[in-house]
């Protein structure tokens, strides 16, 4: 198999490098008639290495299931969301996102799942859920979807993430709403500043 470290090394670089081309390839004009404030390449570029470093991070701590916490960044700005299983998890991937060089805020969106454990087809319906929402997102031309993270649980939807303007968040809980199985959207998302 071979060293952990040099597999979660060469992971953070092939993940980064990934966020770098979706970065370059998803700019996406604004056709609701508001700009977002202007935003170079190095400050995504830098916003691509922060949220690495905050995933990597949450990975690593063994008490937050980092994998349920989604990361999006926003010139230095890192907003958490997603759905985990209780208050100390939140406030313990808040605490190690505020530790990662590069984090000039931490903006928590992040829920508390239902004490009620899923069930398996419970998590497979989620999961077309999420993905059936994320499509229709990135299907929808007035919306930029890259830039919104979907979450499901049992149902409900949670959309999170930054967005040039509140015309592009109700179009985004519209279309959420459409997906049959959804049963509640629930709006994390923030402008972009």
């Amino acid at each position: 198999m071979g060293n952990p470290l040099s597999l979660r090394i060469a992971t953070t670089t092939l993940t980064a490098a990934v966020v770098m081309a979706l970065v370059a390839c998803s700019q996406q004009a604004d056709t609701t008639g508001t700009a977002a404030p202007a935003i170079t390449v190095g400050t995504q570029i830098d916003d691509s290495v922060v949220t690495t470093r905050v995933k990597t991070a949450l990975l690593d701590h063994i008490d937050i299931k980092g994998t349920d916490i989604a990361v999006e960044t926003r010139k230095g700005e890192v907003m958490l969301s997603g759905f985990v299983a209780n208050q100390s998890q939140i406030d313990q991937a808040i605490t190690v996102a505020q530790g990662v060089e590069g984090v000039t805020s931490v903006n928590n969106k992040l829920a508390i799942k239902d004490g009620v454990a899923a069930t398996v087809g419970t998590k497979i319906d989620d999961g077309v859920i999420t993905t059936q929402v994320k499509a229709a997102l990135l299907a929808d031309a007035s919306i930029n979807g890259l830039d919104i993270n979907v979450a499901t649980r049992k149902g409900e939807v949670q959309l999170s993430g930054f967005v040039n303007n509140q015309g592009q968040i109700d179009r985004a809980v519209a279309v959420a709403r459409t997906i049959d199985g959804v049963t509640q959207v629930t709006n994390q998302m923030s402008l972009k500043k």
